[in-house]
């Protein structure tokens, strides 16, 4: 099956899920990564802000200021398909861009170089079980990624894990893979 079919037929069934049950979940996959080893050792942590059906990153942000961690979140340019990681520091300092993304202000916010980022949450919308993912088809985490040194988790709902994924010679996996029933610990399952 190609990457576009098994995308859409997974967000089929995110899209169908009820609002309570898509927040109990987000919350229960959330308070994993609180817990976690890669979140209490990260200083700084770089994410997106998520809209629905992807798991809802706002509990985690928040969670991550009050912890007196620094979240940095991506300004896409399109032009290159790159990332140019942001320090946020209020949802001020963010605003709505093309297909409903939120991304930093540049005016209001400061670059933060790559290796100044020691965990990188990384979005998905399927996910094998060797962590390699099938995105929104733009291609900008796999370019990110291939010279990123820190640790790199994503958050998934069960029903996006475990899925065939067809691996090309730039895709990068992720470490670990946090959902509401388990952490997939994905350097132990063959990468």
């Amino acid at each position: 099956m190609s990457k576009q079919v098994v995308r859409n037929q997974v967000l089929d069934l995110l899209n169908s899920m009820d609002r309570e049950e898509y927040s109990r979940m987000s919350m229960a996959i959330v308070n994993r990564v609180l817990l976690s080893d890669e979140f209490r050792s990260a200083e700084t942590i770089g994410l997106t802000l998520s809209r629905f059906p992807e798991v809802d990153t706002r509990p985690l942000i928040e969670a991550a200021w009050q912890a007196g961690k620094r979240i940095v979140v991506p300004k896409c340019i399109q032009a290159t398909r790159e990332m140019d990681f942001r320090l946020i520091t209020s949802y001020r300092h963010v605003e709505t861009v093309y297909m409903n993304l939120l991304e930093p202000i540049v005016e209001k916010t400061v670059a933060v170089e790559k290796d100044a980022i020691d965990l990188q949450i990384v979005p998905g919308v399927v996910f094998s079980n060797e962590g390699y993912r099938i995105g929104f088809g733009g291609g900008y985490y796999d370019r990110y990624l291939s010279d990123y040194k820190g640790e790199t988790l994503s958050l998934a709902f069960d029903c996006q894990t475990g899925q065939a994924v067809p691996v090309e010679g730039h895709d990068i996996p992720v470490h670990k893979i946090f959902t509401v029933e388990k952490v997939l610990h994905c350097q132990e399952n063959g990468v």
